[in-house]
């Protein structure tokens, strides 16, 4: 499937939701930010993100912080090392698509994570390489 496919298939809800995972959000991310301008894919990628959620009654699971951590990890990714598609990206940078435990340990703390504040707005890292 193309990006723009997926970013359609997800934004149409078509994707069955067992099928959906933490590598899929981040294929989600890298596709945004193929299409939009970063500031627009990160606008639509959120807003895709609440929606699917909303409609499988799950809508307390969205949070900002890994959402947005997330996101700009992505981004920064694509640009020092420009990939020729997803599979290029994915291959080079792994370490991306492992959930639990995940490159956010390296930058928050676990109960900043944790916290209702983090769920609902982005928060800057508190742990420091």
């Amino acid at each position: 499937m193309t990006d723009p496919e997926f970013i359609r298939r997800f934004e149409a809800d078509a994707l069955p939701e067992d099928s959906f995972h933490h590598a899929d959000h981040v294929r989600l991310a890298f596709a945004y930010l193929l299409e939009y301008p970063p500031l627009e894919a990160l606008e639509k990628f959120c807003r895709a993100l609440r929606r699917f959620a909303e409609a499988r009654g799950k809508a307390k699971l969205y949070h900002e912080t890994i959402t947005h951590a997330y996101f700009f990890l992505i981004r920064e990714r694509m640009a020092r090392r420009p990939a020729d598609g997803w599979e290029e990206f994915a291959e080079n940078n792994s370490d991306l698509l492992i959930w639990k435990p995940g490159i956010l340990d390296r930058y928050y703390r676990e109960s900043t994570l944790q916290s209702k504040l983090a769920r609902e707005v982005f928060v800057f890292p508190d742990r420091f390489c």
